[in-house]
């Protein structure tokens, strides 16, 4: 039988060989692909992962710029700076975020209904910025914190520049406010530049300028450790941090005139309304008052959902600007305007004299349209039915007229329209027609322009609806003999070398084929409004002994419709049903300087409640403390207004904000 073969060592010796071969080979190829590596990593990209090895260990953190300041045109500061506390997170730091705003809710540094809103403010962050949590801590809020401060990674104490208003509630409708950045601001920010900035511009001012007031950030590199706390070296090394330092925002210059605005808030105070004071040359708001008001502070160091909720639902609204947005009535300013446009187009002669018994009624109607009690009896020539403020005359007229020739007239006055005011939120009013009530109403029957509907109108009721502030502008074009300028709330802007740009009033389209006759007629009838003479004026007892001569308009609006055969009695009616108070004036007549709307709600006549109001403004602008006229300032160029704070800056001339 033969031998049979069991191992065979020789092939058993090449296979081994073979094996130890290849992992030989693999092993060579695996060390000079470490050697390769590593002579990339150490030599070929050393600076680039040195850099990267850097940021593992120092931080860049932001540097936010001061705010610009805010002044009104004598250099007073309305909105000014002053230092905080801030608790402020970095997202990625933070192990369990909603965890530890919780522990901050039961130290007493958070409030909870906060929570939900921070964490969306938060997500809409980017993950390495600081995003201030808590802003104006106080002395004992920090102390707090401080002793617990090793429990939350990721949060920090920061000293910041918060906004303050020294005068509170004054002018807070034109200024408006600063309020905490919110999830909706970080939607249309460069989140860049708002790195470590807690607050942005909500409303007026604070809002349509923010890019001037907002400054550039800066930035500083710190050395942290493990844990994220700074620390001034780690070891023996010591880093080369750089510094970049931030640019302050530029001021704003207000054409405002805060000791005006005192007089007008003053004498309005206690009632809702609002007062708008313009310069007619130019277009300067010297004044913009809306009653009542509130304090910015509230939000600028951070407003409690009680705070806020106790604002909303107040029955005064005091967060409504009714300067801007209070739509209303015209009531009988509208005369002086209707006035002038039955003279340019020859529809009567000033001197026609028309007779009125305090009723009025269409040819072919039932309907009585009665003026009231004091409503003057007998012929009226046009001067005295404005003067007076007689009811019937502007039936008659508008009747006559007819609801096209009016719109058409009354619509480069700025009727119906904003006056494009460089701050936001205006509403435009309305002038009606019947092209507007044949695209408002629905039902077929509701789309026909009746007139009655036109009768109404000549007093400045119906469907008409004009704004404070677009009444004030329509008195400075009267006042202008009309020259039109666009209000503004800001003049000018100063950077931090002290450069002043001056913004250029923008001068709208003049009101074009008045005579100067007519126009004369007209003013004069106003003046009449202010004075006793052959008649007494509807305003005559509020400007007696005025050492000025004012022109002015009455006006008492209609709240509700009061029925065909009833009385309206302001003593038996409702409180916020009674009528609104009008008064529109400028002055000196002969050559204007101030025009004013003043409207207070549910006041009654504007003769005994609004112009009283406009007199004292009057007063304040334009007398000396001896009680006579100052000098009239050169005109027609504005002059640039000097600044205090800011010697001998260079001055240039821009193109209105818009």
């Amino acid at each position: 039988m033969p031998a049979v073969r069991i191992k065979d060592h020789w092939r058993e010796q090449r296979m081994f060989d073979r094996r130890a071969l290849a992992v030989g080979a693999v092993m060579g190829l695996a060390t000079l692909g470490l050697i390769g590596r590593l002579i990339l990593l150490q030599v070929v990209r050393h600076e680039y992962y040195s850099d990267l090895s850097q940021g593992n260990r120092v931080r860049t953190e932001p540097i936010p710029a001061a705010r610009g300041l805010i002044l009104d045109r004598n250099g007073e500061v309305v909105a000014a700076n002053q230092p905080a506390y801030q608790l402020e997170l970095v997202p990625e730091e933070v192990p369990k975020l909603r965890d530890t705003l919780a522990r901050l809710v039961a130290l007493g540094l958070l409030r909870a209904d906060e929570i939900d809103e921070l964490i969306r403010t938060i997500a809409s962050s980017r993950s390495f910025d600081s995003v201030p949590i808590r802003l104006h801590m106080s002395d004992d809020d920090v102390a707090r914190f401080a002793v617990r401060r090793f429990e939350f990674p990721g949060i920090d104490i920061k000293t910041r520049q918060t906004r303050w208003y020294p005068n509170g509630e004054l002018a807070v409708h034109a200024l408006g406010y600063v309020g905490a950045i919110s999830e909706q601001d970080l939607k249309h920010i460069d989140k860049a530049a708002y790195a470590g900035t807690a607050l942005i511009g909500k409303l007026g001012v604070e809002s349509t300028f923010e890019d001037e007031l907002h400054g550039k950030n800066g930035f500083r590199e710190v050395l942290v450790n493990a844990q994220g706390r700074s620390v001034e070296r780690q070891g023996a090394y010591l880093p080369n941090l750089r510094t970049k330092a931030p640019a302050a925002g530029d001021d704003v210059l207000l054409s405002l005139d805060l000791k005006l605005q005192r007089v007008a808030e003053t004498a309005l105070a206690g009632h809702r309304g609002a007062v708008v004071a313009l310069d007619p040359s130019n277009g300067d708001m010297l004044a913009l008052v809306s009653l009542p008001g509130f304090d910015p502070n509230l939000f600028a160091r951070g407003i409690t959902t009680a705070e806020y909720a106790a604002l909303s639902n107040d029955i005064d609204r005091p967060l409504f600007n009714r300067a801007l947005r209070g739509t209303y009535p015209s009531g009988s300013t509208i005369k002086p305007v209707l006035g002038l446009a039955a003279l340019t187009d020859h529809t009567i002669e000033a001197g026609t004299k028309v007779f009125c018994n305090a009723v009025f009624s269409l040819p072919g109607s039932r309907h009585v349209w009665r003026a009231d009690k004091d409503e003057p009896r007998g012929y009226l020539d046009m001067p005295e039915a404005i003067s007076r403020s007689s009811d019937v005359y502007f039936y008659r007229l508008a009747s006559t007229l007819g609801i096209e020739r009016i719109a058409a007239f009354l619509e480069p006055f700025g009727y119906g329209q904003a006056t494009g005011i460089d701050v936001g939120g205006e509403k435009p009013g309305l002038l009606p027609t019947p092209e507007w009530k044949r695209q408002a109403f629905k039902r077929p029957e509701d789309k026909t322009w009746f007139p009655g509907e036109t009768v109404n109108l000549g007093i400045g009721q119906g469907y008409l609806l004009v704004t404070p502030l677009q009444l004030a502008h329509i008195t400075g074009i009267l006042a202008e003999r009309g020259r039109s300028f666009r209000p503004r709330v800001v003049k000018g802007v100063r950077d931090v070398a002290g450069h002043v740009t001056w913004l250029a009033p923008v001068e709208g389209a003049p009101i074009k084929g008045v005579s100067n006759g007519d126009w004369a007629v007209v003013i004069d009838a106003m003046v009449g409004t202010t004075h006793c003479a052959r008649y007494c004026g509807t305003a005559w007892v509020a400007f007696k002994g005025a050492a000025y001569q004012a022109a002015g308009k009455t006006g008492t609006a209609q709240v509700y419709t009061v029925a065909q055969n009833a009385k309206y009695n302001a003593k038996t009616v409702p409180e916020r049903l009674r009528d609104h108070a009008w008064f529109i004036a400028f002055a000196p007549a002969d050559a204007p300087r101030i025009a004013v709307a003043v409207l207070v709600e549910n006041a009654g006549f504007g003769a005994s409640n609004a112009a009283p109001i406009a007199r004292k403004m009057m007063d304040a602008y334009l007398l000396d403390a001896d009680g006579k006229v100052k000098p009239a300032p050169p005109r027609p160029a504005p002059a640039a207004p000097a600044v205090p704070a800011a010697p001998s800056p260079v001055v240039t001339t821009a193109a209105n904000h818009t």
